[in-house]
C-alpha cells in the first residue's frame, strides 16, 4: 500500500504525478511553486527532500530539478487477489500473492479481491470471471452479498441469518440455497462492495 503522508505533502506529490502524465516530463521547482502556489525555492526543495527520505519521490543525478520522478510502489493503487471464490457450489478460495488495480476509492487495508468462479450470483449482475472486491468483516447485514465459509469451503452468496442456523442464497433460480446449521462451521469471511468487470 502506499504510504500514509500528510495531505500538504500529498498534495505535492499529486501535482507532480498529474503534472508528469500530462506533460510526459517532471515539473521544474519553478513549476511546482506556480502550480501550487508556494512562495520560496526553499520550500519546494523541502518538500523534495522529505519525500525522497520515505522513498516515493526520486531526484535524479543529472537537471534534478527537472528529473523528479514519483516512485508509485507496487501495491499504490491496488489490492491483494487472493484467489478464486465460488459463485455456484463451494469452492476452496486459493490465497496467492497476486494484486490487482482498483479504483483509489476502495484501498483500504481490511479490502482484498476474489475472482469469481460460477454463476449463481448471475441475478445480482455477478458474472463468472468477475472480480469482487471484499471488506474483511466477520460479521454481515442480513441480505448482505457475503464471503462464507462453510465447513472450510468459501461461497459467495447472500446472507440471511434465522433462528435455527443461516440461509445463504444464491441469485440464480437453478441453483439451490445453502442451509447452515448450527452444527456446521461457519464464518463470514467479508462483504462484497464492488463488482469489477474486464472486456477483451
Amino acid at each position: 500500500m502506499s504510504k500514509k503522508l500528510s495531505p500538504k505533502k500529498q498534495r505535492f506529490l499529486d501535482f507532480i504525478r498529474r503534472f508528469h502524465r500530462d506533460h510526459d516530463r517532471a515539473p521544474t521547482f519553478h513549476e511546482i511553486m506556480e502550480g501550487l502556489k508556494i512562495k520560496s525555492l526553499g520550500t519546494v526543495n523541502w518538500y523534495v527532500r522529505e519525500l525522497e527520505k520515505i522513498g516515493v519521490l526520486e531526484r535524479g543525478k543529472y537537471n534534478a530539478k527537472r528529473a523528479l520522478a514519483v516512485m508509485d510502489q507496487p501495491g499504490d493503487n491496488e489490492l491483494p487477489l487472493l484467489g478464486l471464490i465460488a459463485a455456484g457450489y463451494p469452492l476452496e478460495a486459493v490465497e496467492n500473492r497476486e494484486t490487482i488495480e482498483v479504483p483509489p476509492s476502495y484501498i483500504h487495508p481490511d479490502n482484498y479481491v476474489l475472482k469469481v468462479k460460477g454463476d449463481s450470483m448471475i441475478d445480482d449482475h455477478i458474472e463468472d470471471g468477475d472480480y469482487v472486491i471484499i471488506r474483511q468483516k466477520p460479521e454481515a447485514s442480513p441480505g448482505q452479498t457475503v464471503v462464507a465459509f462453510v465447513n472450510g469451503e468459501a461461497t459467495l452468496k447472500r446472507y440471511y441469518p434465522k433462528n435455527d442456523g443461516i440461509e445463504l442464497q444464491p441469485r440464480n433460480p437453478e441453483y439451490d440455497m445453502i442451509r447452515v446449521s448450527p452444527e456446521d462451521e461457519f464464518r463470514i469471511g467479508g462483504v462484497v462492495l464492488a463488482i469489477l468487470r474486464q472486456y477483451e
